[in-house]
C-alpha cells in the first residue's frame, strides 16, 4: 500500500472529519510510532505505522456494505429539505458510520413495452 496522508488515516478511523483531523494534528494530539506529528501532509504507511490520537491507538473501521430495496416514496438522498423519508432513514438501523463519498445508489426504473 502506498503512503497516505496522516489526516486521511485519522479520518478513515472514524473519529473525525478530515478537517477535524487536521486540527488534531496541529494541536499535537497525534503520534506516529510514538512521536508527536504536527506537520500537515505527513505521509505514513497505515499497515506499518502505529498511529495514536490522545493516547489511543487508531484501528481502521471495516467497511459495511448495505443492499436494500428502496420502497416507492423514499427519496435517494441523505437529507431532504421537504422532510420526505430518505435512504438514510432506511440504513439508520445498520448502526455503522456512513460516508456519502462511497455511496453508490441505483434506482429501479419501471418500463412498459
Amino acid at each position: 500500500m502506498a503512503d497516505v496522508r496522516l489526516q486521511k488515516v485519522v479520518a478513515r478511523a472514524g473519529i473525525a472529519s478530515r478537517r477535524a483531523a487536521e486540527r488534531l494534528i496541529t494541536e499535537s494530539r497525534v503520534r506516529v510510532n510514538g512521536k508527536v506529528v504536527t506537520e500537515l501532509g505527513t505521509r505514513i504507511d497505515p499497515r506499518k505505522d502505529r498511529v495514536e490520537v490522545d493516547g489511543r491507538r487508531l484501528v481502521r473501521e471495516k467497511p459495511v456494505y448495505v443492499v436494500l430495496h428502496k420502497p416507492r416514496g423514499v427519496v435517494s438522498t441523505m437529507h431532504d429539505p421537504e422532510g420526505r423519508p430518505t435512504i438514510k432513514d432506511l440504513v439508520a438501523e445498520v448502526g455503522a458510520r456512513y460516508s456519502r463519498s462511497g455511496a453508490s445508489i441505483s434506482t429501479r426504473v419501471e418500463c412498459s413495452f
